[in-house]
């Protein structure tokens, strides 16, 4: 089957086969930034946005992307540079395996909640995992590049 879809503002025609998750799909056709973890749509490592809002990629049939915008990491550089300007002050940047899934979904939650108070940072993070720091460091990091965002 073929589905049509813009990929980081790119039309794209994809063959892919019936059952397939959209993270297999990119992955196959070069979007290596999209990266894969647990498998079970639990620790965010796949989040892509589609119509701008973070999905779990590893458990979303690739066929529901026909018509839809996809866009990942690579497709917000310039913000995703900025956002991780923050968290490498804020000591929080590690290995960086998580920080692509990560950082689309603090863009997208900035996009979408005007001046977030705490408990909604946490909640719209929860399905993001870090292996290598403490949560509190991206919490510093997000605070500090929504208050620069708003000014």
């Amino acid at each position: 089957m073929k589905i049509t879809c813009t990929i980081n503002k790119e039309q794209k025609v994809l063959e892919l086969q019936a059952g397939e998750m959209l993270a297999e799909v990119l992955r196959r056709y070069g979007y290596t930034e999209v990266k894969v973890g647990c498998d079970t749509g639990s620790c965010g490592l796949c989040t892509v946005l589609v119509d701008g809002k973070p999905v779990l990629s590893c458990s979303y049939l690739a066929h529901r992307a026909e018509g839809r915008t996809i866009t990942t990491i690579k497709g917000k550089e310039k913000e995703a540079a900025e956002f991780a300007a923050f968290l490498t002050a804020e000591g929080a940047d590690q290995c960086g395996f998580c920080s692509p899934g990560f950082a689309l979904t603090v863009l997208a939650m900035k996009e979408e909640l005007a001046h977030p108070n705490e408990a909604e940072i946490r909640h719209y993070l929860a399905g993001n995992l870090c292996r290598c720091t403490g949560y509190e460091g991206q919490m510093r990091a997000i605070h500090k590049y929504l208050e620069a965002r708003h000014e």
